[in-house]
């Protein structure tokens, strides 16, 4: 191991809390990125199909977006919402443009955990209410009350959580917890939303991701948001859609509520619109918004410098098309990886959209969590980063930025088959 590794590990272990980790045994030290590279201490070079878990959608320090933040620090680093400036109320503006529906009011937080938080305070403050359905398998922060929304159990470490959720099946229909077959099961794993819904009359809103994210890129059969978005309004409640990790471009689409034929009554995005800058929001429709009228502020959210920031990132997603890049990439690395996945036993499936793409990985039929280990540490030595996911740990999860290029994802393909080989002819742990 890199000695600065091993001094950095120590520091870690002598002054972080201990529920932070890191990936691999073996963790290289990083030091300077462009783009999608990312190079370490030792000067390697790494091709990022993680991008810092779905943040660098333009790309690591790209230019276009480090320099107009760059040029804002050094004029305005700060104010609070509580004094008028110009880049928090442009960026609004930018923001409800590029969502281009009815989600035109804004309010700007640090985080995804924050916008949640947002979201959900909205959604009781119109509808009077106090519960939230969440999906088994989503994610929703690591604040108390995103927490207690949050439906894999490695993330709900509170003990104690607010009892202000209700959890319903995950619509994973390779894992359909309710035992039933895709096509066949009209949709049972909403209606079983719809029972909830119908059984109890506090609750306020809904609350998904479109794709799940951490849960194992888990993407819901065609009409299921629609009739849980029907049904939600039947019961008087609302439907928030939570696209820290899903939105601008990620999925081929700008949101990736487009094409679901529903649009949400709320909406909380982060990560990406800062492209590294912290910044997150709530979004909603006037009449939704017009609830909320007590007294709210922010100190640093949608603070100036990442206000800059998320304009320029914006502006970058429009002028390249970088959801038609994702549409067009991802629809090539999913044919590499159904490539690979054919000549392998371990592959269970891959799914996703865009450039949101996950490999489960199985050995008769149980997750393969070791091997999916093994795979990431190899394709690290190999120089790719990828990601892991699922309620197993077992989902090999790919995220680039989305200016990745055809040649890097064949540069990854190559390794992925060796480490795929390899993993499946040793089952040990690594």
């Amino acid at each position: 191991m890199d000695p600065l590794a091993q001094s950095l590990l120590e520091a870690k272990r002598n002054y972080m809390v201990p529920c932070l980790y890191h990936f691999y045994r073996d963790p290289p030290v990083m030091d300077r990125a462009a783009m999608q590279y990312v190079w370490d201490v030792r000067g390697r070079r790494y091709t990022d199909f993680y991008a810092g878990v779905t943040v660098m959608n333009c790309g690591h320090c790209n230019p276009e977006i480090i320099e107009p933040a760059i040029e804002q620090i050094r004029r305005l680093q700060h104010t609070t919402t509580i004094y008028l400036n110009e880049p928090i109320h442009a960026l609004a503006r930018d923001l409800v443009s590029f969502l281009d529906c009815g989600l035109d009011r804004v309010f700007f937080v640090n985080s995804g955990s924050e916008a949640n938080e947002g979201a959900m305070l909205l959604a009781k403050l119109h509808t009077g209410r106090r519960r939230f359905v969440y999906l088994r398998g989503g994610l929703h922060g690591r604040t108390a009350q995103t927490m207690a929304v949050t439906g894999i159990p490695m993330w709900r470490t509170d003990p104690t959580p607010p009892e202000c959720g209700l959890e319903a099946p995950c619509p994973h229909c390779l894992h359909c917890e309710l035992g039933l077959e895709p096509g066949s099961c009209g949709l049972a794993c909403a209606g079983a939303v719809e029972e909830i819904l119908g059984a109890h009359g506090d609750i306020a809103a809904v609350l998904a991701e479109p794709i799940q994210g951490n849960g194992g890129i888990v993407v819901p059969p065609a009409g299921y948001f629609e009739r849980v978005q029907h049904a939600a309004h039947r019961a008087g409640a609302l439907l928030i859609f939570d696209e820290v990790q899903t939105g601008f471009c990620r999925t081929g689409a700008p949101f990736a509520f487009r094409g679901l034929g529903v649009e949400p009554d709320i909406l909380s995005l982060a990560k990406a619109l800062g492209n590294g800058f912290p910044i997150g929001a709530f979004c909603a429709r006037a009449e939704i918004a017009a609830s909320y009228t007590r007294p709210g502020a922010s100190t640093t959210g949608g603070n100036p410098v990442s206000a800059a920031a998320g304009r320029a990132v914006l502006r970058y997603l429009r002028e390249r098309d970088l959801a038609g890049r994702s549409s067009e990439l991802g629809a090539y690395l999913r044919g590499v990886l159904e490539r690979i996945a054919s000549a392998s036993s371990l592959v269970a499936e891959v799914r996703g959209r865009g450039l949101m793409l996950g490999m489960e990985l199985c050995r008769e039929g149980k997750p393969a969590a070791a091997e999916t280990d093994r795979v990431l540490e190899e394709l690290k030595d190999a120089g790719y980063l990828v990601g892991k996911t699922g309620m197993s740990r077992n989902v090999v999860t790919f995220l680039p930025p989305l200016v990745i290029a055809a040649a890097d994802i064949d540069g990854l393909a190559e390794a992925l088959e060796a480490a795929l080989h390899r993993a499946e002819s040793t089952p040990e742990a690594p």
